[in-house]
This record gives structure tokens, C-alpha cells and sequence, in this order.
């Protein structure tokens, strides 16, 4: 009887949560401020700017949310060896998917943080030697964590700045550390919703 009434009580504040949900579908890309942090003091790395756009859904219960996306995201960085007088550039493209643990205020501001699990796609551009970049320079798996403010403003927009800092070391050839680093400015638009 007692594990009886615990399933019932489950259910009820599992049905009271549900019928309070807020759920939406959405689009959004923007604006990315991409570099590589790295303990190769030889070269000197700069921002490269990039692009992202994508999906995303949200799972709102009272002012607690959970935002899962789906981004193609351009990153990278520019090189310059003092030692060549020469700049490169770097482009990495990655399947991102991003988890975010959104917190609200008052009038639809909101604060993020969460993890983001990345999959390189390709990479272009040059070594700081001269040669090309190969995808097999770099792993084919990225994980980060994302911090950002956001902005449901009415009629379906949203507006989210994030600062994602990139945790394990993309390099595949293990004598150097390479991280990535990234500040991204977005644009969203609700599709779909339904709840309050």
C-alpha cells in the first residue's frame, strides 16, 4: 500500500509539473568570436569571427527551463609567427549540441550555464609551418561549458549572449594543448509552443 501511494503521488506532482510546462520549438543563429587557447608560445592567436544557426527546444517549468540544441558552428583562429612575418587562418566546423540550465527573472531575462558536446566536422586553413590543416591533426570530439544571459522578448523572439569555454584539448597530436574559446551572439525565433 505505501509503494502504492508513492506511485500515485509520482504521477500527481508528475501530471501538476506537465500541465504547467511551457514547450517550444525554435530556430537561431548568430555570431561567433572564435579563438584557440594554446601552450605553444611560439605563436601568437587572435580571434577569427564565424557563424552558427541551428535548433533548439525548451522545457520551461514556472522559471526553471531546459534548452537542448542543435548548431552548425564555424570556429577557429587567426595565426601569426613573429619568427615567419606571416598570418594564417584556422576554420573548424562542429556539430554542437549544447544543454542549457536556464534560470529566469523577471520579464523573460534569464540566466544559462550548461555543457556542450561538439563533433568536429572539417577543418581548412594552414599550420603555423606553412602547411595545410588536416581533420586528423584535431580530435573528432570537443566538450565545453557555456555561460550566457538570454532574452525571451514577445512575439517568439529571443536574444542569448554566451561565453563557451572549451574544456578538453582538440589537438590530436598530444605534444601541445589546444582549447577552444568562444564568444557567441544569437538571434532565436519560436516556431512552435504550446503551455503558458
Amino acid at each position: 500500500m505505501k509503494k502504492f501511494l508513492i506511485l500515485i503521488s509520482l504521477l500527481s506532482i508528475t501530471l501538476v509539473s506537465y500541465s504547467q510546462a511551457k514547450v517550444e520549438l525554435g530556430l537561431k543563429g548568430g555570431l561567433n568570436m572564435a579563438k584557440i587557447s594554446s601552450d605553444e608560445s611560439a605563436v601568437d592567436l587572435s580571434n577569427k569571427t564565424g557563424y552558427h544557426f541551428g535548433v533548439y527546444g525548451l522545457i520551461k517549468v514556472a522559471s526553471i527551463g531546459i534548452q537542448p540544441e542543435i548548431l552548425y558552428s564555424t570556429k577557429g583562429t587567426e595565426v601569426s609567427v613573429a619568427s615567419l612575418s606571416q598570418d594564417f587562418s584556422q576554420e573548424y566546423s562542429y556539430l554542437d549540441i549544447p544543454v542549457m540550465l536556464k534560470l529566469y527573472t523577471i520579464a523573460g531575462l534569464n540566466v544559462q550555464a550548461g555543457p556542450q558536446f561538439g563533433m568536429l566536422l572539417s577543418t581548412s586553413g594552414k599550420n603555423p609551418d606553412g602547411t595545410s590543416i588536416s581533420k586528423s591533426d584535431f580530435k573528432d570530439s570537443d566538450v565545453s561549458a557555456a555561460f550566457g544571459l538570454g532574452w525571451d522578448a514577445p512575439f517568439g523572439l529571443n536574444v542569448t549572449a554566451r561565453y563557451i569555454l572549451g574544456l578538453s584539448d582538440i589537438s590530436s597530436d598530444g605534444t601541445t594543448e589546444n582549447k577552444n574559446r568562444m564568444f557567441q551572439l544569437s538571434l532565436g525565433y519560436k516556431l512552435f509552443g504550446l503551455g503558458k
